[in-house]
């Protein structure tokens, strides 16, 4: 009698710990959802700033970076992209930075020398081993140019020819700005039900988390793609570190500790690709939970103490944050199940808190996608209702899967990098 009290103490103290984590994560959500509604720019009653236009003589060097590893039926297309970028030839400089082992390299080379041939300059630049992975990759592409700007994409991104045009005047303008990041679209949205869930999520992820962010002036993440940095705002943040899967985000967190902010570009967007089956995007995810996880440990403290204003500083602790919520409900239904079959199949305790997780969910689901869906013209309301009754099955799905390696990552399990395969284009 006494151990059955004892584990039934436990388990609702586990699911309330639990059920406290999923309040903090969906109040810092709804908080950015506030923000984002009260600005009437989202509804196109304000226009966005036009950007101011330079002359090729006032044209800065730019460096375009294009980390590439055994991708062989895309790598052909971002170079062709990149070459095609509107920017005075003699500052437009673009490597490739291929830790490739496959005939990915083969290809690379051929369309490189045709490229130059043209008066592309492009640099062809392979590395021994693959240490550090992708921030390995960039770390060692830096030694090699000198340009003050860097733009990056990953190898499905396609930005139109006037990217540059349009995005650099804002970062020169701002002189304390790291970086810019652009708004990411993505080609194969209407592919099948996951890729539809994907499009809703990271719409969600760009037009309100991230933009909300940038105008408020608080920390937000670079998304390893579709951006441009400041060469001196990553010295003075002290350069790419493999330490994380994440680096993209480490780097924007020790701009953003060492005085610089970014910037958040909605127009033009980048379009690139997201995972089409349920394998890859659960790759995708727990790479990206791991690597919050890594940087998270790191940073934590120093965000902490960061001399910020206390709301910028939960809006920052909340972003790092967030991802807790995988574990916290994988744990928190499993705690919950176990204390019901312990009482009996008594829920009557846990019907509170899970009205309020509902509630909760079901505001920040719509909060964070509808207005993108609305905004962006993404299709019907039919298929909008459609696709978001699927995600809630989702998220439970994704907790119960990353969760586990969360855990062991937070213990100190190193984690791998490992590639989203990407389609041919």
């Amino acid at each position: 009698m006494i151990l059955h009290s004892l584990l039934l103490l436990i388990l609702d103290v586990v699911a309330n710990i639990c059920f406290v984590v999923l309040l903090w994560v969906a109040f810092g959500l709804i908080v950015l959802i506030v923000r984002f509604v009260r600005d009437e720019s989202w509804l196109g009653r304000t226009p966005p700033a036009p950007a101011a236009s330079l002359i090729a003589g006032e044209a800065p060097h730019v460096l375009v970076q294009l980390p590439v590893f055994n991708e062989p039926g895309v790598v052909e297309n971002v170079l062709r992209t990149a070459a095609a970028l509107d920017w005075p030839r003699d500052k437009l400089t673009i490597q490739l930075l291929d830790d490739s082992t496959d005939e990915t390299s083969t290809i690379a080379d051929q369309v490189a020398a045709e490229l130059r041939k043209e008066g592309t300059d492009v640099q062809h630049v392979r590395r021994e081993d693959r240490s550090g992975f992708k921030a390995g990759a960039l770390a060692a592409g830096l030694e090699l140019c000198d340009a003050p700007y860097i733009a990056m994409l990953d190898v499905d991104f396609r930005p139109p020819a006037n990217w540059l045009r349009c995005v650099m005047p804002r970062l020169i303008a701002d002189p304390r700005a790291a970086f810019a990041q652009s708004r990411c679209e993505f080609t194969n949205y209407d592919t099948n039900w996951i890729t539809r869930v994907q499009g809703l999520l990271l719409d969600a992820h760009f037009l309100v988390e991230q933009q909300t962010r940038a105008r408020a002036g608080w920390l937000f993440q670079f998304n390893g793609t579709g951006g441009i940095w400041r060469r001196a705002a990553i010295e003075a943040a002290g350069g790419w570190s493999a330490y994380s899967i994440t680096e993209d985000l480490d780097l924007a967190i020790r701009a953003k500790l060492a005085g610089w902010h970014g910037i958040f570009v909605a127009e033009p967007p980048i379009p690139g690709q997201v995972p089409d089956t349920m394998r890859n995007w659960r790759r995708q995810q727990r790479r990206w939970s791991n690597g919050f996880v890594q940087v998270a440990k790191r940073t934590l403290g120093l965000l902490v103490r960061a001399p910020w204003p206390l709301q910028e500083k939960l809006s920052a602790l909340s972003m790092m944050t967030m991802q807790a919520a995988f574990p916290a409900l994988a744990i928190g239904i499993v705690a919950a199940v176990l204390a019901t079959l312990l009482r009996g199949l008594d829920f009557r305790p846990h019907v509170p808190q899970t009205i309020i997780t509902g509630v909760l969910a079901l505001v920040v689901v719509l909060g964070l996608t509808l207005p993108p869906y609305i905004v962006l013209k993404r299709g019907p309301i039919s298929r909008y209702i459609q696709t978001i009754a699927l995600l809630p099955f989702l998220i439970i799905y994704l907790a119960g899967a990353n969760a586990p390696k969360m855990i062991q990552t937070w213990r100190g399990r190193t984690e791998m990098f490992k590639r989203t395969p990407k389609l041919e284009a």
